[in-house]
C-alpha cells in the first residue's frame, strides 16, 4: 500500500468515524470526534496538511446537518455562539497530541503505552479547558458565570470526554499493535 492510499484510508476511517457517531443516530455510542483528531495528528500530519481542515469541516459539517435537521436555525442554536470558533485550537490541541506521540513512537513497545497515556490525558484536558471554558465565558448560555462554576463544568464533564477519547484511541493502538505485528517480517526459525 502506497503512503498516499494508506493516508487516504485513515482519513476515511476517521471521518466516517466521526460521521457515525457526532450525529448519534446509529445509537447511543460516544462520539468519537475528540479521538479522531488525537489519531489524525498521529497518523496523518506528518505527510498531508489537508487531513486537519477536512476534519475540522466535517465536524462543523455533521453539526450543521444535525442542528437544521431539527428544524432549527444553526446560527442561533446555543451550541454555535461566538465559542463555536474556539474549537479549532481545542481540536488542534489534540491533534498536537497525536503528533507528539508520532514523534516519539519507535513501534510497539510499553515505552509508546507510556507515552501515549499522558499525551492523550493531556491533550483531553487541554481541548475540554478551550473548548468549554470558551462555552462557558464567551457564549451566552451560562447567565451567571463564576470561578467556580466553570471549574465544577470543567470537572464534571472532563471524565466522560476523556473516557470516549481513551475508548477509541485504545481501540486505535490495539489495531496498530496488530497491524505492525502482521507486517513485520517473520523470522525463519534457525534450522542449524
Amino acid at each position: 500500500m502506497t503512503s498516499r492510499s494508506h493516508d487516504t484510508l485513515i482519513l476515511s476511517l476517521l471521518a466516517a468515524l466521526m460521521a457515525a457517531t457526532r450525529i448519534n443516530h446509529f445509537a447511543p455510542v460516544p462520539d468519537a470526534s475528540w479521538a479522531v483528531f488525537f489519531i489524525g495528528g498521529f497518523h496523518l500530519a506528518a505527510r498531508t496538511k489537508l487531513a486537519f481542515p477536512l476534519l475540522m469541516l466535517l465536524a462543523v459539517a455533521v453539526d450543521w446537518l444535525v442542528i437544521t435537521g431539527q428544524g432549527l436555525s444553526f446560527w442561533q442554536h446555543y451550541c454555535v455562539s461566538p465559542a463555536y470558533w474556539c474549537l479549532i485550537p481545542a481540536y488542534f490541541a489534540l491533534w498536537a497530541g497525536g503528533v507528539w506521540l508520532r514523534r516519539h513512537y519507535h513501534g510497539t513497545q510499553w515505552s509508546a503505552l507510556a507515552r501515549l497515556v499522558p499525551a492523550l490525558l493531556i491533550a483531553v484536558a487541554l481541548c475540554q479547558l478551550i473548548a468549554q471554558g470558551s462555552f462557558y465565558w464567551i457564549s451566552a448560555s451560562v447567565a451567571d458565570p463564576t470561578v467556580a462554576g466553570w471549574f465544577k463544568n470543567y470537572t464534571d464533564w472532563l471524565g466522560p470526554y476523556l473516557r470516549s477519547a481513551a475508548l477509541y484511541v485504545a481501540a486505535a493502538a490495539v489495531i496498530q499493535v496488530a497491524a505492525e505485528r502482521l507486517s513485520a517480517p517473520r523470522r525463519q526459525p534457525y534450522a542449524g
